[in-house]
């Protein structure tokens, strides 16, 4: 409700038109823009998240084994033996047990983004603690799923993670920009302009 245009912040939204938003979320680990993520593009992602090197490499086994076979370009049956993602296919990656803020095309559904802080969230609705993010997750939870309920696990544990919050509650409107990829190019160039202070 508070951003129905999308992230208006440096034209991202506009710029970004062409793409779904869920390539708009991948877009940040494609660094050379040419639609597909390599492992060591996911994992200098993770790095310029300020994640270390341990929690990178996890995140590039779990994301590229269990992804990258859904989004092979059509008319191949074989699994990709670099295990890369074709973010034109992404949207294929969709995974059961979640919110449903992409639908089955990679498109953001405003509605159900709003239903996680209105459900879930307490107050003003505007955040989410630990506690109602565990809440939200087994709320979600659709039966012998266990490969949407880790993706689940895995995606807010790495929201967690990077955004941290000091009063105990990640707000909601860096929830959206994680969802449409923008938070990501930010939080890497703030922690790349503070590397360059200290050095």
């Amino acid at each position: 409700m508070e951003a129905p245009n999308g992230t208006e912040k440096d034209d991202y939204a506009r710029r970004n038109r062409h793409l779904s938003v869920l390539q708009q979320h991948c877009a940040f680990f494609d660094r050379d823009s040419d639609g597909v993520i390599w492992p060591q593009d996911t994992y200098i992602g993770f790095r310029r998240l300020a994640y270390n090197p341990i929690l990178a490499l996890i995140a590039v086994f779990i994301i590229h084994a269990n992804f990258s076979y859904p989004t092979l370009p059509n008319g191949r049956f074989l699994p990709d033996p670099f295990f890369r993602l074709y973010t034109e296919n992404v949207h294929k990656d969709k995974h059961g047990s979640d919110s449903g803020t992409y639908d089955h095309e990679g498109r953001f559904i405003p509605q159900k983004f709003e239903d996680i802080f209105s459900k879930y969230g307490s107050g003003d609705k505007q955040g989410i603690t630990l506690r109602e993010t565990m809440n939200y997750m087994k709320g979600q939870r659709c039966i012998a799923d266990p490969i949407g309920w880790g993706g689940a696990f895995f995606e807010w544990v790495a929201t967690w993670i990077l955004l941290w919050p000091e009063d105990g509650r990640i707000k909601k409107e860096d929830v959206r920009r994680i969802y449409d990829g923008s938070l990501f190019f930010e939080i890497a160039a703030r922690r790349e302009g503070e590397k360059e202070k200290n050095q």
